[in-house]
């Protein structure tokens, strides 16, 4: 796969993420009705949500801006694949699996996104480390 097709995929997953996730946190941090009632119908309490409504928000700003905060990104990347897998494991255990499918299309697609970001971002951990 070239270059140009790695980056239509990564930014065409950064854009369906950020629209995801960027909506979820808007309706979390607004109250939204729907979004409220069936997140603490899971067991999360009111001051999670409102927190997970400012994560949400922040990353996605983190997302949108293009070849900077690399490792940050990756933070990012981690706490969106936690988001999802509580999520799935949580309307697993209270409501059912029928309504699990939206954290596993965010997976599936949160997981492409993330392999093209490390396709077109490989990462260096030996560099600038300091000797003494």
């Amino acid at each position: 796969m070239n270059t140009r097709i790695t980056r239509i995929i990564y930014w065409t997953g950064i854009v369906l993420t950020s629209l995801w996730f960027g909506a979820s946190g808007f309706f979390e941090l607004t109250k939204n009705p729907v979004v409220w009632e069936i997140t603490q119908q899971l067991g999360y309490p009111a001051h999670f949500i409102y927190l997970l409504g400012v994560f949400k928000v922040s990353g996605v700003i983190t997302l949108l801006i293009p070849n900077k905060a690399l490792r940050l990104k990756e933070w990012v990347f981690a706490g969106v694949f936690f988001d999802i897998i509580f999520a799935f494991f949580s309307k697993l255990a209270v409501i059912g699996f029928s309504v699990t499918i939206d954290a596993i299309i965010a997976f599936i697609m949160v997981s492409v996104t993330y392999a093209m970001f490390r396709k077109l971002y490989t990462a260096n951990y030996t560099e600038n480390i300091a000797v003494y």
